[in-house]
């Protein structure tokens, strides 16, 4: 007669969720010869190990990993995350954070010496033909593979930082769509700086939850977030708060510059730190 017992790993300790094993007597081999599916046989080690992996784990490239038993992974920001999936090794796709992170970082890099003034350049024309190939197309399609590997982190930032260059782009595209001009015609240029203020408070308070989902992650991780968030705000502010003559507060904009600075090139930073990574 075949018995039921408990699955339990080849160290003794009880498996949970693994499904349980059949035993079959020294006697019953004939008895159960018929038996469907190869019940009445007792799995090899193999089929045991196979059976525990899959009762843990799902497959593909969509599956999220249960790390509840072994412990939080560690933060990478070359891989765009803060430590709660697989890393970048156990996967089939390449890894997409740097790419994201290359298109923000250089994007950022331009549009933040420009509000700088410097070498009195102030007109952030150039950035619209960047802001809407590659610090935001190539940006979202980074967040759409992020997706792709599970890391929804990183889905999440770099499709959205995407979003906010391509809607960049669109505002201040000239004589395209006319945006600025419609505030001109219809009020006054004090109603689009104020609307073009709450769009950056706007990504002031989402940079502030993603900078909280990076409390625990690496400094670098952590330090990008954190410019960033202070780069938004310090725009903000400046468009919110003209100077006597109506323009965007230029010490202020000018501060939030160098936060966009900072922020660009620690974008870099840790997408060197993905491209050199001993996965590639």
């Amino acid at each position: 007669m075949a018995s039921l017992t408990n699955n339990t790993d080849h160290t003794g300790n009880h498996t949970p969720g693994a499904e349980k094993m059949y035993h079959e007597s020294p006697d019953s081999s004939t008895n159960n010869s018929n038996a469907p599916n190869g019940m009445g046989r007792q799995m090899t080690h193999e089929e045991h190990e196979t059976a525990v992996k899959a009762s843990r784990f799902g497959y593909g490239p969509l599956a999220h990993v249960n790390t509840a038993n072994s412990g939080r992974l560690p933060a990478f920001g070359g891989e765009f995350q803060p430590g709660l999936y697989k890393s970048v090794k156990e996967r089939k796709f390449a890894n997409p954070a740097p790419l994201g992170l290359s298109a923000f970082a250089l994007t950022t890099f331009v549009l933040s010496l420009i509000n700088m003034s410097t070498r009195n350049v102030a007109e952030p024309n150039l950035v619209v033909g960047l802001a809407f190939g590659y610090g935001g197309l190539v940006q979202l399609l980074a967040g759409m593979w992020e997706m792709a590997v599970g890391n929804t982190f990183g889905a999440t930032a770099l499709s959205s930082y995407g979003g906010f260059w391509l809607s960049f782009a669109v505002i201040l595209t000239p004589g395209g769509f006319q945006i600025e001009e419609a505030y001109l015609s219809n009020q006054s240029i004090t109603a689009f700086h104020d609307a073009f203020g709450f769009f950056l408070m706007g990504w002031f308070i989402f940079t502030t939850i993603l900078l909280m989902a990076t409390l625990r992650s690496t400094v670098a991780f952590f330090s990008l977030f954190f410019f960033l968030d202070l780069a938004f705000l310090l725009l903000g502010i400046g468009y919110l708060h003209p100077d006597a003559k109506n323009h965007p507060n230029p010490p202020v904009i000018k501060a939030g510059g160098f936060f966009g600075l900072l922020a660009a090139f620690l974008a870099w930073y840790n997408a060197l730190a993905g491209i050199v990574d001993d996965s590639n």
